[in-house]
């Protein structure tokens, strides 16, 4: 028999976990802001009441609007070209689950797994769930990845730092990564299924898990890789207008997300050069990427600070940061957070 404490320590652990990844968030992102200040903002901070003016606001209420609703709709129309339905309420609510998950997991992996337990709860099989997500990072990655070398070469505002020196050395290599594995992923899907297959073996070895769970686990696993191989190619056959919606609204998404640096900068009266903006803000994304930290805490902060360093005065700094990161990550991941605990409970209820 299963004692009591074993279950009470399973159900706080997911807890604990959540708790601790959360710790560390705050505890990188302060100190990523703290290095800015230090080193970049010549440790000067002070508030500008002109980014909560009534005209600031309604700009940037207008632009999240934009930016949250193109995030849902580029996963539900990649859902619809793959033959799948999931109702707008739903699928918005899953945009801030994303948000937070993906945000207080070391490279956004939460996000995914999250996505794909919230998409399998709302009767959506798994292979397809995890096809879908799959390939909405896979067009929001090749915007990125196609625009950071133009912008790498391009801007003047690089020139000379030895963070674009260094990006420049790693970024064929990490391109390559990428693409190689999402070729995998999407084309030669079964060559995952033996590895797979292995590492259920070795658990079962392990006792990790029963004879039993064995069994139905590399049934189900074999099942859903398959689904997941069909998916892509059923993407590239579904409705074109579905296809080219995915696509249009992913590009919607990232404009949106890249612009509101800009649009902060141009509230304190500053001259913006916006494609200048954009596409600092587009290489400080392909950076992020790459971060081990949970939504590139820490890291965001500091290659933000070393790009917009002579753009921003020293005092509008680490004001304009935080605004950045307000706006894109910490609002989308509080509301994400109580969002999930509702579904939480909603799920309770209908397990009860």
């Amino acid at each position: 028999m299963t004692d009591s404490t074993d279950i009470n320590y399973s159900k706080r652990a997911p807890g604990r976990r959540l708790a601790i990844f959360s710790l560390l968030f705050v505890a990188l992102t302060a100190a990523g802001l703290y290095a800015v200040y230090d080193q970049f903002a010549g440790r000067s901070i002070t508030f500008d009441s002109r980014l909560i003016a009534p005209e600031t606001l309604l700009s940037v209420a207008g632009l999240l609007l934009v930016y949250f609703i193109s995030d849902g709709l580029r996963l539900y129309y990649t859902l619809r070209a793959l033959g799948h339905r999931l109702s707008l309420p739903a699928m918005f609510r899953l945009v801030f689950i994303n948000l937070f998950f993906s945000n207080i997991t070391p490279m956004a992996t939460g996000g995914g797994f999250a996505q794909i337990w919230y998409l399998h709860n709302h009767g959506i099989p798994v292979g397809r769930a995890t096809a879908a997500t799959t390939i909405r990072t896979v067009l929001a990655v090749v915007f990125i990845f196609s625009l950071t070398p133009v912008f790498l070469l391009t801007l003047k505002a690089l020139d000379g730092r030895t963070i674009t020196s260094d990006i420049g050395t790693a970024l064929a290599i990490f391109i390559l990564i990428y693409l190689g594995f999402f070729t995998i992923l999407l084309f030669r899907t079964h060559w995952l299924i033996g590895p797979l297959s292995k590492l259920l073996r070795a658990a079962r070895r392990m006792h990790l898990i029963n004879e039993r769970r064995h069994r139905r686990w590399q049934f189900k696993a074999r099942r859903e890789m398959l689904r997941f191989s069909r998916s892509f190619s059923d993407y590239l056959r579904g409705r074109p207008l579905f296809v080219v919606l995915s696509v249009l609204f992913t590009a919607i998404f990232l404009l949106s997300l890249f612009s509101f640096p800009a649009l902060l900068m141009a509230s304190l009266d500053y001259d913006v050069d916006y494609l200048m903006s954009l596409g600092l803000v587009v290489v400080t994304t392909f950076v992020m990427y790459f971060s081990p930290t949970p939504g590139a805490s820490g890291i965001s902060e500091g290659v933000f600070g070393s790009f917009f360093r002579d753009i921003l005065s020293g005092n509008h700094l680490i004001l304009v940061i935080v605004g950045w990161r307000l706006l894109t990550i910490y609002l989308g991941m509080i509301i994400g957070l109580l969002v999930f605990q509702r579904e939480l409970v909603a799920n309770r209820r209908r397990a009860g």
